[in-house]
C-alpha cells in the first residue's frame, strides 16, 4: 500500500463511514431473489451470473436456474446439456460449466456445503478472488473483500485512487483498501453495500454524488474530479471475422446443426454450420463447397443474404451472414456430432445468442410460410 492511500485511509472515519453506507443499504437494497436468505449456493449462483451481466438481465435467468437446480445436488447432478440450456442468452458459458464442475466438487468432498474458508472456496473452479470474498462475506459474514468494477469505482472515487484498474495488480490495492474499511460487525452488507453503491448511484458516467450517502467521506467530490475517476486503459480494438452461417434444410423441414468441440470458445454449443468467408470468393459457392467438405451434404444455396447477425465477444466479433439452402442428398451419414433438428429438437439445443436469435427468425418466417 502506498503513503498516499495509507494517509487517505488514516484520515477516514470509518466508522463513521461504515454507519453511513450500511445505515443506506438497510433502507434502500433492491428486492433481489438472491436476497431473500445468505443461502451460500444461491449467492455464489447469483454472484457467478452476475458477471459481466446486469442485474435486470440476471433476475428471470437465476429464478428460472433455480426452479431447476434448487440445490447444490440437483446442479451437481444435472447432464451438462439441460445446465448450458438453462444458462442460454446470458453468454460466457464457461462460467457455467466450470460452476458445475465446482459444484460437483463441494457435492462430492464437502458433503453438498459450500466451504466457508478462503482456501477451500478458493481452490474450486472458476472460483476467483472475488467470487470467493462475496460468497464468504455475503452468506458466512466473514470479513473478505469482494472487489470487483463496482467497488473499484466507488474507492477510486472516495479515495482518490489514480491506479488504472484495468491492471491485474491494481485489484490487491483495492482489496487492501476494503480490510481496512470493511465492517467486523457486519461485512455482508458492506460489501452488498458497495456494490449497490456502485451500481444505483456512483455510476460510471453520470454518479449521482448529491444523493451518495457516503459524499462526506468522498475525496473526488471534495476535489471536483469524480467524473475523471477510475482510471481505466481503452481495450484493444476487437477483431472482426466475416462468417457465412448456413440454414440448410431437408426434405422433412429438418434443419443441419452441428455441436462445437468439447474447449474452447462457446464449447458443446449448438450452432448452424459457420465457416470464415474467404475474400474474392462468391457466397453460394463458397457455401455449397464447404457444406459438402465438412458435412457431407450437397445442397442448393436459395438466398445467399437471408439475414444478417453480429456476435460480440470481449475481443471478437463475428459480422454473419446468414445463407439458406436445401439439401439434395437426403440419405448420407452426416458427421459426429451433427444432426438434422426439428422445430421442437432446435427449441430444445442450448446455442450461442447469436444463433438463437437466427433460429428463432427461421422458425418465425417457416411459420408465416405456412399459415
Amino acid at each position: 500500500m502506498n503513503e498516499e492511500l495509507k494517509n487517505q485511509l488514516q484520515n477516514t472515519d470509518v466508522p463513521r463511514f461504515q454507519a453511513d453506507l450500511i445505515g443506506w443499504f438497510e433502507k434502500e437494497m433492491r428486492d433481489l431473489p438472491w436476497r431473500e436468505n445468505q443461502d451460500p449456493y444461491k449467492v455464489w449462483v447469483s454472484e457467478i451470473m452476475l458477471q459481466q451481466t446486469r442485474v435486470d438481465t440476471v433476475i428471470p435467468y437465476f429464478n428460472r436456474f433455480m426452479e431447476q437446480f434448487p440445490t447444490v445436488q440437483a446442479l451437481a447432478e444435472a447432464p451438462e446439456e439441460k445446465v448450458l440450456k438453462a444458462w442460454e442468452g446470458l453468454g460466457y458459458y464457461s462460467r457455467a460449466r466450470n460452476l458445475q464442475a465446482a459444484v460437483r466438487e463441494v457435492h462430492e468432498n464437502y458433503a453438498g456445503v459450500v466451504p466457508d474458508t478462503p482456501e477451500a472456496i478458493s481452490s474450486l473452479k472458476g472460483v476467483g478472488p472475488y467470487t470467493a470474498g462475496a460468497v464468504l462475506s455475503i452468506a458466512y459474514n466473514r470479513p473478505e473483500p469482494a472487489v470487483d468494477g463496482n467497488v473499484m469505482r466507488v474507492l477510486s472515487r472516495i479515495l482518490s485512487i489514480w491506479d488504472d484498474i484495468a491492471k491485474p495488480s491494481t485489484r490487491k490495492t483495492f482489496e487492501q483498501a476494503v480490510r481496512h474499511l470493511i465492517s467486523k460487525d457486519n461485512p455482508s452488507y458492506f460489501n452488498q453495500a458497495m456494490m449497490e453503491l456502485g451500481a444505483i448511484v456512483c455510476t460510471p458516467t453520470s454518479p449521482s454524488c448529491l444523493l451518495c450517502p457516503v459524499q462526506d467521506h468522498c475525496e473526488a467530490f471534495r476535489q471536483g474530479t469524480q467524473r475523471e475517476l477510475p482510471v481505466k486503459t481503452k481495450k484493444k480494438s476487437s477483431k472482426v471475422i466475416e462468417l457465412l452461417t448456413a440454414i440448410v434444410q431437408n426434405e422433412k423441414g429438418e434443419v443441419l446443426v452441428t455441436q462445437r468441440p468439447e474447449q474452447g470458445l462457446l464449447a458443446n454449443l449448438w450452432e448452424f454450420p459457420s465457416f470464415e468467408k474467404l475474400p474474392e470468393s462468391e457466397t453460394a459457392q463458397q457455401t455449397v463447397q464447404f457444406l459438402d467438405s465438412d458435412f457431407y451434404v450437397k445442397a442448393e444455396v436459395k438466398d445467399t443474404e437471408w439475414m444478417k447477425q453480429d456476435h460480440v465477444f470481449t475481443h471478437l466479433v463475428w459480422k454473419m451472414n446468414v445463407v439458406t439452402a436445401e439439401s439434395i442428398n437426403p440419405q448420407i451419414s452426416l458427421p459426429e456430432k451433427t444432426e438434422w433438428a426439428s422445430l421442437d429438437r432446435i427449441h430444445e439445443l442450448a446455442m450461442p445468442v447469436s444463433h438463437r436469435k437466427i433460429a428463432n427468425e427461421w422458425i418465425k418466417r417457416h411459420k408465416e410460410r405456412d399459415k
